[in-house]
């Protein structure tokens, strides 16, 4: 019996679409603390939004690069992962997860055959790994920003490494990428709004249900 596919919401700002996200069946959620994010949420507000998820659902902290004072500050509010999705080093992460005794998950973005071969570094030193889009050129924030990547590349990752799986996810594709990929976990943030930041009640809960029946 495998175990259970984990399904992320990322991106939350509400309490009120925390609550649907949990209702729907949510096991993680996401909350971005990133200037230049659509979904950023501050500090302050963070950690209500932690605080009203303890106990009924993971909490994840999307950073990007932060410094020492920041994954201090974040850590304090104790959610029980922080992610990191920007350009972090294997060094860098372990220095970060020892910092702050939270567990953390490390995105990587996949566009080439290169991608998928740092992958096994990373697998080292961090608790979790989730695999996203490369952002298009140019663009001003990771992520896949809606866009999904080759999945075929990932027949090259070494088959002992559990992944989670992220870019370009949505309602409609999230079975076909379960079945796919086999990734143990599902992450959507853009895959399932109305527009830009603005999460969206039904595609919230047709993701959790599509995801589910194909696991």
């Amino acid at each position: 019996m495998a175990d259970p596919l984990i399904v992320k919401i990322c991106g939350i700002k509400t309490l009120d679409m925390l609550d649907v996200a949990i209702a729907a069946g949510a096991d993680m959620i996401g909350f971005m603390h990133f200037a230049r994010s659509p979904r950023h949420v501050g500090i302050e507000q963070l950690g209500e939004l932690i605080s009203a998820s303890r106990g009924r659902v993971e909490s994840c902290v999307v950073l990007v690069n932060p410094d020492n004072s920041c994954v201090a500050e974040v850590a304090a509010l104790g959610p029980d992962w922080i992610q990191l999705h920007g350009p972090e080093t294997p060094h860098r992460v372990e220095a970060i997860r020892a910092e702050a005794g939270v567990e953390i998950m490390k995105a990587l973005p996949i566009g080439s055959a290169d991608d998928v071969a740092q992958v096994a570094a990373f697998a080292e030193v961090a608790d979790r790994i989730l695999l996203d889009a490369k952002p298009p050129k140019g663009a001003d924030r990771p992520g896949g920003l809606g866009e999904s990547f080759d999945w075929s590349l990932l027949k090259a990752l070494d088959p002992s490494i559990p992944f989670m799986l992220s870019g370009g996810l949505k309602p409609d594709n999230v079975a076909d990428a379960i079945r796919n990929v086999a990734p143990f976990g599902v992450d959507v943030s853009s895959g399932v709004e109305r527009a830009p930041g603005e999460k969206d009640k039904r595609l919230v809960e047709a993701f959790i249900r599509n995801a589910r029946s194909a696991s």
